[in-house]
C-alpha cells in the first residue's frame, strides 16, 4: 500500500466553499482531506452525545440486526429494522460482536454497535448542527454548490464506530451503489470525531479510480419487500460521463487516508474505497452524510426510503430546513 499523500492546505475559517485547488483536486482524485472543518469542542460535543445513544439505547425490544460489509455475494442485512430506518435512528450492530455458537453478545452493547443510522440530521440536534443547520450547514451547502449540486439534497446520516479489535473491515465499494439516481450523483461527507489511522481501520482511496469505474450494480429492495439484493445497472454509469477512455479492468493501488480528528473528507460516489479491520484497542468513530442531486431520479427500488418520498429529503441549501 502506498503511503499517505500530503493533505491539503486546510481552509481558512472565514472561507466559504472550495478553493479553485480544492476543487481541481476533488475533480482529479476523487476525494478531498479538508483538516480542521470542526473544531475540537463540536468534536467532543459530538462524540458525548454518541456515547449517551450507545449507552441508553434498549436491548430488549432490539432484533439483534447486523450490518454486513461483505461483497456483493453475501447476504446483506435487509429486515424491517433496516429497510424502515430511513426516517429513524436505529442502532445496527457489529458481526463479531457475537459468539459464533450462542448467537450472544460478546461485548458490552457500548462496544458491539457498528452504525447508528439513518436520520440523525433530522432526529439529532446536534448532528443536524453539522450536516444542514446552522454556520457549518451553509459551508456544507456552499461546497455542494462548488461541487455542481443545482438541488443539493441530504437523504442520509450515520455514526460509524470503528470498534476496538472487532470493527469490521469494509471492502472496495463505491457510494453510488447503494444510494442510486439515474445518473448517479451521490457525495459523501466523512468527518471524523477520533482520529483515524492505519492501526484503528482508516479509509483508503483509489485516486482518480471515480473516472473509471461504472457503477455496475446497486443495492435494492427485494421486489416482495423481505429483503436486498444487488441489481445490475444497465448503461454507462459513470460520473461525469464526459471522459474518454476505456474501461478496463485493473488492480487499483489504494492511498491512506489517515485524518485527524476534526477532518472532513469529500468522497466522490464513484470513488473506490475501504477500510481495513480494527484490530488495535482503539476504535475511532465519525459521522458521515450523503448528498444526492434532487433533480436526478431516485426511485422505489432503492433500499433507503421515508414514508413522504424523496421529495422530502432534507435540503441543503443553507436554510438549515
Amino acid at each position: 500500500m502506498a503511503p499517505s499523500r500530503a493533505s491539503p492546505p486546510p481552509l481558512s475559517s472565514d472561507t466559504i466553499g472550495l478553493t479553485p485547488d480544492q476543487l481541481a483536486s476533488f475533480h482529479e482524485n476523487g476525494y478531498l482531506i479538508i483538516p480542521e472543518y470542526l473544531s475540537k469542542q463540536t468534536c467532543e460535543s459530538l462524540l458525548s452525545k454518541t456515547r449517551t445513544m450507545l449507552s441508553d439505547f434498549s436491548l430488549a425490544d432490539h432484533p439483534m440486526t447486523k450490518f454486513t460489509t461483505g461483497d456483493s455475494e453475501a447476504e446483506h442485512v435487509g429486515d424491517a429494522y433496516f429497510l424502515e430506518s430511513g426516517d429513524k435512528v436505529r442502532f445496527f450492530f457489529e458481526e463479531d460482536a457475537f459468539d459464533k455458537s450462542t448467537g450472544q453478545l460478546n461485548k458490552p452493547k457500548e462496544r458491539a454497535i457498528n452504525k447508528i443510522g439513518h436520520n440523525l440530521h433530522g432526529l439529532i440536534p446536534e448532528f443536524g448542527e453539522v450536516s444542514h443547520a446552522g454556520k457549518i450547514g451553509r459551508r456544507n451547502a456552499a461546497i455542494a454548490r462548488d461541487l455542481g449540486y443545482r438541488d443539493p439534497r441530504l437523504l442520509q446520516s450515520m455514526v460509524i464506530c470503528k470498534q476496538p479489535e472487532i470493527g469490521g473491515a469494509v471492502p472496495p465499494h463505491q457510494d453510488n451503489t447503494f444510494l442510486y439516481t439515474n445518473k448517479p450523483s451521490a457525495v459523501g461527507f466523512w468527518i471524523a470525531l477520533e482520529d483515524a489511522t492505519v492501526e484503528n481501520g482508516c479509509l483508503s482511496f483509489a485516486p482518480g479510480s471515480h473516472k473509471r469505474a461504472p457503477v455496475k450494480e446497486r443495492f435494492v429492495r427485494k421486489p416482495d419487500n423481505s429483503g436486498t439484493t444487488f441489481e445490475k445497472v444497465e448503461g454507462d454509469s459513470r460520473w461525469p460521463r464526459n471522459f474518454d477512455h476505456e474501461e478496463t479492468e485493473r488492480d487499483e493501488e489504494y492511498v491512506l487516508g489517515e485524518v485527524k480528528a476534526g477532518t472532513l473528507v469529500l468522497i466522490h460516489g464513484n470513488i473506490l474505497h475501504k477500510s481495513e479491520k480494527n484490530l488495535s484497542q482503539k476504535g475511532r468513530i465519525i459521522y458521515t452524510f450523503h448528498c444526492i442531486e434532487g433533480e436526478e431520479v431516485y426511485d422505489e427500488r432503492n433500499w433507503l426510503q421515508i414514508p413522504s418520498g424523496p421529495a422530502a429529503f432534507t435540503k441543503l441549501d443553507g436554510s438549515g430546513v
